[in-house]
């Protein structure tokens, strides 16, 4: 690791913000994650800070729409429920107030109807006969999605009836 680091690139503080401008512009990103390719740039904390600031307020990063893209990407492309996209923003070291944000921008409905075909499918590739270890396993699965314990067994449990 400590020889990896030694071969990084050190850039001056123009050209790494040139550079992160880019990468910004690429794709969404939280402010850690930039904050974390500009250490990565051999610049020094105040630099670091200075940058950050410059790209907020030339609206290259944005905490709330990153979060928001984030937790809607998640959600529409890998399936994930509330509990393991409010973790990953956490990691992302994004605030309280932008995750309540982004988890906000999920529909109800659209997340309901996720959550269902989750379940099917689950229910469909599910080898178990017992039918109390099949709902078992199968509501495992949905809450390791970031699925709500609770929400995945109302919603098993109006499967069965219906």
């Amino acid at each position: 690791m400590e020889e990896e680091k030694a071969h990084r690139k050190r850039y001056s503080k123009d050209i790494a913000f040139q550079k992160i401008c880019r990468w910004c512009a690429f794709q969404e990103r939280s402010q850690q994650e930039v904050r974390d390719k500009l250490y990565s740039f051999g610049l020094h904390e105040r630099d670091v800070e200075e940058s950050i600031a410059r790209l907020v307020s030339e609206n290259f990063i944005n905490e709330e729409r990153f979060a928001v893209s984030y937790a809607g990407g998640k959600f529409r492309q890998l399936g994930w429920g509330r509990i393991k996209i409010k973790a990953g923003l956490q990691l992302k070291k994004v605030s309280a107030y932008c995750i309540r944000k982004a988890l906000g921008s999920i529909n109800e409905e659209e997340y309901a109807q996720k959550l269902q075909q989750l379940l099917r499918k689950r229910a469909g590739e599910e080898k178990e006969k017992n039918p109390l270890l099949r709902n078992h396993r199968i509501a495992r699965f949905a809450v390791s999605k970031g699925f709500e314990q609770d929400l995945v067994w109302e919603v098993l449990q109006g499967q069965d009836r219906g």
